[in-house]
This record gives C-alpha cells, sequence and structure tokens, in this order.
C-alpha cells in the first residue's frame, strides 16, 4: 500500500502513468481520491498522475489537526517528497482550498492550478448550524442512511440525482460517504471552521483554471467568479448540470477541459 510520511502523518496516494510532467489530485470532504478515477484513467497514458487522500480520510492517516493550514503543508510536503519539482495541482472543493493556499505560499511547487467547485472564502455563516448538527450525529453514530441523504444532494446535482441511468453510481457514492468512520467529524470541523484566503488570491500567478458545476449548491456559481476575478489571468468554466461533484457527474467534460488546459499550457512553454 504506498504511504508516504509528509508532515508528520502517513498519507495514502496512488502513483499511475510515466509522462515527463505530473498532475497531483486533491479530493473534496467526505470523499478520497476515488472520485478522480474517470480523471487518473483519462491522463495516465500521457502524465504521470498523482491522486492522494488527506489526513483523516480515504486511507490516510487518522490524525489531527484537521484545520486546512496543515492540510495544506501535508501537500506541500508530499510534492516534495516525492520529487517531481513543480507539478500541476488539481483540487475539489476542500481540494481546491489546499490548492490555492500552496500556490499563493509555495509558487515553486505549482505549475498550474485547477480548482474545482470550490471558494476561497470562510465557510458561509448560514451552513454552520445545519453542518454542525449533521457532524454532531456522525459523532455519536457514524454516517447512517438518513445523514447520507441529506448529505447527497449537497454533494451532487439535483438533475443528476433525479436521472435513473446513474442509479448505480449513486448508489456506489452513497456508499462511498457511509465507509467514512466517525473519524471524519475532525476533517469536517477543519472545513467548517475554516479561514478565508481571499487576500491571497492575488498572490497566485500560476495559470489557473477554474471549473463550476451551474447546479452546484455547496459552493455555488459566485463563488468561482470572486475567485476568478481574484487570481490574475485565471479562466473560468461553468459545466451544465452538474453539482459539486463534476468530476463524477460529467467526467467526459472535466477530462476534455483539463486536457486541453494542460496541451494549452505546454504549448505556450515552447512558444
Amino acid at each position: 500500500m504506498p504511504l508516504i510520511h509528509a508532515n508528520g502523518v502517513k498519507l495514502f496516494y496512488t502513483d499511475q502513468g510515466n509522462g515527463l510532467e505530473t498532475i497531483v489530485f486533491a479530493h473534496g470532504l467526505l470523499w478520497s481520491n476515488k472520485m478522480f478515477e474517470a480523471q487518473v484513467a483519462f491522463l495516465k497514458d500521457k502524465y504521470r498522475v498523482i491522486a492522494y487522500d488527506h489526513r483523516g480520510q480515504g486511507q490516510s492517516e487518522t490524525k489531527g489537526p484537521y484545520d486546512m493550514e496543515t492540510v495544506a503543508e501535508d501537500a506541500a510536503e508530499l510534492i516534495k517528497a516525492l520529487g517531481f519539482g513543480s507539478v500541476h495541482f488539481a483540487g475539489l472543493s476542500m481540494g481546491g482550498f489546499v490548492g490555492m493556499r500552496l500556490a499563493a505560499r509555495h509558487p515553486e511547487l505549482i505549475k498550474t492550478l485547477i480548482l474545482l467547485e470550490t471558494s476561497c472564502n470562510a465557510e458561509p455563516i448560514e451552513n454552520l448550524p445545519k453542518y454542525k448538527t449533521l457532524n454532531g450525529v456522525v459523532k455519536w453514530v457514524g454516517i447512517l442512511p438518513f445523514v447520507a441523504n441529506q448529505v447527497m444532494p449537497i454533494m451532487f446535482a439535483a438533475s443528476w440525482l433525479a436521472d435513473s441511468s446513474n442509479r448505480d453510481e449513486i448508489h456506489r457514492w452513497k456508499n462511498e460517504l457511509r465507509s467514512n468512520k466517525k473519524s471524519i467529524t475532525g476533517p469536517v470541523e477543519g472545513v467548517i471552521y475554516r479561514k478565508g484566503v481571499e487576500d491571497e488570491l492575488a498572490e497566485i500567478l500560476c495559470p489557473t483554471m477554474i471549473i463550476v458545476g451551474d447546479e452546484d449548491v455547496a459552493t455555488k456559481p459566485e463563488k468561482a467568479k470572486f475567485i476568478q476575478m481574484g487570481i490574475p489571468g485565471s479562466k473560468l468554466h461553468m459545466i451544465s448540470g452538474a453539482g459539486h461533484s463534476s468530476c463524477i457527474e460529467k467526467p467526459s467534460e472535466v477530462n476534455r477541459l483539463i486536457g486541453d488546459w494542460l496541451k494549452e499550457q505546454s504549448h505556450l512553454k515552447t512558444v
């Protein structure tokens, strides 16, 4: 099992492909590297593709603290330990929180930045009561079916959940949610009590692409637009019919955007 010691914690990661350039994927809260299976499969023929689990999630070690500053340093130390030099970094939601911190604070590690369904702001205060209540339930009894049923509409577009052709995928990802241990409450608190990084956006000078689903209710499209306005030269793409997990809901579209983006960056380097 590939584990790497980084910032005092053992992080699980997958390593596929052997391209000259490396892209690192960082998942959203309550998930794991598995959410990027479609992107890994698409990119591994041309790139070295790393997908890792944040501390306390997936197969990584359950060890605090779980605040975003610590989790971002985990990622920085992971990249250094892998020894690939600077990398393309793609982060979804919580992974995006990490990516923005890395690009602003460790520019030597980040070649380009891809942000999916994320926000540079602190968690909106109106969301805290609901999230704290759900987290309290999980702390005592784990993610029961009724908790998973509350979380799924936050994670996925209403149209995607209503499409009967997605039944198997919905079942699979609901089971993935339920596989989280009670200790997931630590990472949840790290996310819901995070500080905003609005003031650091101007420090992100690497090429940046932002992707958001038009049905994302967790980090609404206006959050993505705010990031795009704050990062110099960044580009924004909106995906129709996607929610907070576009890499799962619309994998072909996300693959196309990422593939075209990486190709464009490579071309710009040679011009």
